[in-house]
């Protein structure tokens, strides 16, 4: 069972580094949330680093700039790993091949831009389906409606053998009071019609990695005894906290908050139980970070 803790100071002061989910954590899809922002903070008067490390298929820039908008103040922060980066250094080596159909919304081209840490990038060309050699799906075309309705694309790209790669794992997101379908909801489906998906966010090690190199591009070398995840989902942010065993903080308000019943703090017993449900072990629980 986690331990409940109240606050996040409760246990800061074990670990050098945390990484940081932000979608239900640090701001709903809307705005800041203003408890987790001080806490960040607080931490990191204190000397400690925040690498926020998001499965949002959006190159660092993107994410940064989005921060500004919800409200999310620099100091809050030190650096950011996200799933979008990591694929689009795979997409550069040419994982999927050189000509590519694309999956995603309008004004999401800035994925297809290079990337400096490439040496010697392949040429990524976007072109129809029956055309491509791969796929690169950075989320569905319309978030809100039933990811089956790719199902008649996803049956030729199985055929023509083509690998999918996701640039966000997350299955939904809520943005404000709105569930949304992500990538990883398009890459399971494809995965489950027996296409392959290659995936680069948490819980996979790739953002790792990655999230690893932003700590050492800070001048640190922090052993994994000395980083902390924190997120609000059990299949990524938990999951994967496991897979590099390093400790982790759930944030049960997020994503779980029905199934957890948590308003201010997780019923115990519903925590519990949701967590035995999941195979979750999570090393610490708190409703909100804060």
């Amino acid at each position: 069972m986690a331990q409940i803790i109240s606050a996040l100071s409760e246990i800061s002061d074990r670990y050098d580094a945390l990484f940081v989910d932000l979608w239900g954590c640090v701001h709903n899809g809307v705005k800041a949330l203003p408890e987790a922002v001080s806490a960040l903070q607080d931490y990191r008067k204190k000397g400690g680093k925040v690498v926020l490390v998001t499965n949002s298929p959006r190159p660092r820039a993107g994410v940064q700039k989005q921060l500004l908008h919800f409200g999310v103040p620099d100091d809050a922060w030190d650096t950011i790993a996200t799933s979008g980066d990591s694929a689009r250094a795979a997409m550069f080596r040419g994982v999927v091949g050189k000509k590519v159909y694309f999956i995603g919304q309008p004004g999401e081209d800035k994925f297809f831009h290079p990337i400096g840490v490439i040496k010697d990038p392949v040429q990524i060309d976007m072109v129809p389906l029956q055309e491509a050699e791969g796929i690169v799906c950075t989320g569905p075309r319309d978030p809100l409606a039933d990811p089956e309705v790719m199902r008649p694309e996803f049956l030729m790209a199985k055929q023509l053998g083509l690998k999918l790669l996701c640039a966000n794992p997350d299955i939904v997101v809520d943005r404000g009071e709105v569930r949304e379908w992500c990538a990883g909801a398009l890459a399971k489906l494809y995965t489950e019609m027996g296409g392959e998906s290659l995936y680069f966010g948490k819980p996979h090690p790739p953002i790792y990695d990655l999230a690893r190199r932003r700590l050492a591009e800070l001048g640190l070398d922090v052993p994994d005894s000395g980083i902390l995840a924190i997120g609000d989902g059990v299949l990524t942010d938990i999951a994967g906290a496991m897979g590099e065993d390093i400790d982790s903080l759930f944030i049960s308000g997020g994503l779980a908050a029905a199934e957890t019943k948590t308003s201010h703090q997780p019923d115990p017993d519903a925590l519990s139980a949701y967590l035995e449900k999941e195979n979750s072990a999570p090393t610490f629980a708190i409703g909100h970070l804060r």
